[in-house]
């Protein structure tokens, strides 16, 4: 028995050496690498630019005020609006540079075709006396001065119903729009666009 008592005892040392000591109370962590920290460099400061003073440019002499275009009352007729009526004035579609030597205005009734007419000034000379405006775009070319040309488009009547209105496209030579807009007029009254040839 004593033979037995001994083998178990050596047999229980043997196993408790080769055991894992999961149980040790005796933690030991790895210790974490410490990252390198990069000192902030506050940004350097900048002190604000002083902006030179502006250019004056020269006045543009081709630049049309329309204002002062509606004021000949040879060409144009005297604004008449009353209360509720917004069309009975000329209307100034814009000034455009253009660098090509001809233009191509095309041209629709804009709303209901009610059979508008209109007349077509090109530098206060008559180019198109009678124009009856109808769905489809209509157009014509017009060959270009060197500076101000002044296109009126003169309200004959205004059809069925007021106003005389229309849509009109503006093309250079190469085909590329230079204007889209829309005019509504009285009867009498012109809406005038300026093409500046440079």
């Amino acid at each position: 028995m004593k033979r037995i008592l001994f083998f178990v005892m050596v047999l229980a040392i043997s196993l408790n050496g080769y055991a894992q000591n999961e149980f040790d109370t005796k933690f030991k962590p790895i210790p974490a690498k410490k990252p390198k920290v990069k000192e902030e460099v506050p940004p350097n400061e900048v002190s604000p630019k002083e902006t030179p003073p502006a250019v004056v440019k020269k006045p543009d002499s081709l630049q049309v005020n329309p204002e002062e275009l509606f004021k000949d009352g040879n060409l144009y007729k005297k604004e008449n609006n009353s209360e509720g009526v917004f069309y009975r004035k000329n209307q100034y579609l814009g000034s455009f540079k253009i660098k090509t030597f001809t233009s191509t205005i095309r041209y629709r009734d804009a709303a209901f075709v009610d059979g508008d007419k209109i007349k077509v000034h090109l530098n206060g000379k008559v180019i198109e006396p009678e124009i009856v405006m109808d769905g489809e775009s209509k157009g014509f070319k017009i060959k270009l001065e060197k500076g101000v040309n002044r296109i009126d488009f003169e309200a004959l009547n205004e059809g069925f119903a007021s106003p005389n209105t229309a849509e009109f496209q503006v093309y250079d030579e190469m085909g590329v729009v230079v204007s889209s807009s829309q005019w509504n007029v009285g009867t009498g009254y012109k809406a005038t666009i300026i093409l500046v040839k440079e």
